[in-house]
């Protein structure tokens, strides 16, 4: 059995010398083997002499907590001692097209349920097919009755804790589907404008693996293994709400010297529009974390400790505020209190918005002094609990009733708090009504960015004047995703949110 189980370039090779032989490819996830994928397989196996079954690896599984339940090595075991399959391969992959072109299969074997391209809100299948006629292919749908993988997990393999299985249940009374979801947000973000102002920072990885102590002091060594860096800070909140609206504009100031535009610009969506402050004299600011080849971060350090704008410079970004802010749907400030913002700006943005969602971020570089209460007015209000209770000077009080004073003290009509593992606290006091989500991912790879994405996408609801219920799941569904994502190496987008809400509704 285990000889079935290849690499795809093991298979490449093999396909190659079996000559003429009609090969089909099947891809999946194939997380709980059932009825449904076994006629499918089969039915696949008819249209030829070879089966050959691409498996999605781990980490490209985004199918909800705790997902897949079985990794890809049981995967594959599973589906190689299926009689009606040749051969199995970990696709190391978002999706199936590079296997497709590496072992150019005759037959593209899917479900019915792909055949119509116009319901898969991934693109993805377009994008298959193209591939497989590229290489002298065709698709091939097999009819056989379907069943889904999620709803049996979910129902049946404890996939949910119980906090988020109540939670989903009481979702689920309130909005029954998925495709419900995608059109609240669909139908009222689509034609937002968006204006994102805040601290311009690159990200940057360094991976590193343990050598041990030195010979002669008390300090480790490490070896250098690979560097990768990632527009971070105000691009990626801009990233990652650009594939739900029509437009972004970023206005944020990079360093004259190191200004690291070349890669800010490369990494922006399309439809994301950069303003720049160029500040003499300067270096845009870069953070570095050492991490392990498990993700684990070791420390970090700052190019500097803060970015400020020269005089001249300062005063062209607040003139360019004061002409624009009043423009767009939604102001969103992620204020990392590195410098950037100063306290008109801070005027200038409270008394122009039509709606202002702020965040001011506690790092290692302003602990202390940076809160939320520099702001006079916010609409939406998104902090974590330190953040909250150092903004209020209260470490005793219940967090509903410091996110309600907060509210009333700069007039917010959310203040929304993120608790980690715990989950989020949402003060809705339009409603008068405290809402709670459990935390939706229990695989953490790095949590560096999750309240970015909460901030981005629960203000973007909340501006469009979606039901709080809804505003909840989005960003929360939004932030499980963001945790098991490096740092910025990926944004949030229609596409990977809708299929993270169907399995977490299934």
């Amino acid at each position: 059995m285990k000889e079935k189980i290849r690499s795809l370039d093991e298979l490449a090779q093999i396909l190659d010398q079996r000559g003429e032989e009609t090969v089909v490819l099947a891809h999946g996830t194939f997380d709980l083997m059932h009825l449904g994928h076994i006629r499918y397989l089969k039915r696949a196996a008819e249209q030829g002499q070879c089966l050959v079954v691409t498996l999605t690896a781990d980490a490209f599984v985004n199918r909800g907590p705790g997902r897949p339940v079985f990794n890809e090595t049981q995967r594959a075991e599973a589906l190689a001692a299926l009689d009606c399959v040749n051969f199995v391969a970990i696709n190391s992959s978002a999706t199936a097209i590079e296997a497709i072109e590496l072992l150019k299969p005759d037959f593209y074997a899917k479900g019915s349920e792909y055949q119509d391209e116009s319901k898969d809100v991934t693109g993805n299948i377009r994008l298959e097919r193209e591939a497989v006629e590229a290489c002298g292919g065709q698709m091939f749908f097999s009819h056989e009755p379907t069943f889904s993988s999620s709803r049996l997990l979910n129902a049946y393999f404890d996939v949910f804790s119980p906090a988020v299985q109540s939670y989903l249940n009481e979702f689920k009374s309130f909005c029954p589907s998925a495709e419900a979801v995608d059109a609240a947000i669909n139908n009222a973000c689509g034609n937002m404008n968006v204006l994102v102002v805040g601290d311009a920072i690159i990200d940057e990885y360094i991976t590193t693996s343990p050598l041990g102590m030195t010979g002669k002091s008390n300090m480790l060594a490490f070896s250098y293994c690979d560097k990768e860096r990632h527009a971070g800070g105000v691009f990626s909140v801009a990233n990652h709400i650009a594939g739900f609206v029509s437009s972004v504009t970023i206005a944020t100031g990079l360093g004259e010297r190191e200004s690291c535009e070349a890669i800010i610009r490369e990494k922006l969506a399309k439809n994301v529009e950069p303003v720049f402050f160029k500040a003499k004299d300067r270096d845009t600011l870069i953070k570095t974390r050492y991490i392990s080849g498990d993700y684990s971060k070791l420390f970090e350090v700052y190019n500097q400790a803060q970015f400020v704008l020269d005089d001249e410079s300062q005063q062209a970004m607040l003139h360019w505020l004061r002409e624009k802010v009043a423009d767009y749907d939604l102001v969103i400030v992620p204020d990392y209190g590195n410098g950037l913002i100063n306290d008109e700006m801070v005027q200038v943005l409270s008394d122009n918005a039509k709606y202002l969602a702020v965040n001011t971020q506690i790092n290692s570089g302003n602990r202390g002094y940076h809160v939320i209460t520099r702001y006079p007015r916010a609409d939406f209000i998104s902090l974590n609990e330190p953040e909250l209770r150092l903004a209020k000077h209260d470490n005793r009080n219940s967090i509903d009733l410091v996110a309600s004073q907060l509210s009333k003290d700069m007039g917010a009509q959310v203040v929304a708090v993120t608790r980690g593992k715990h989950g989020v606290c949402y003060c809705d006091m339009s409603e008068g009504r405290i809402h709670e989500a459990p935390a939706l991912s229990t695989n953490v790879v790095d949590r560096i960015g999750a309240g970015d994405i909460f901030l981005a996408l629960a203000s973007l609801a909340a501006a469009a004047k979606l039901d709080a219920r809804l505003v909840v799941f989005i960003a929360s569904a939004a932030a499980a995703i963001g945790v098991q994502i490096v740092g910025n190496r990926e944004f949030i987008n229609p596409a990977s949110l809708s299929k993270y809400f169907s399995s977490l509704m299934k």
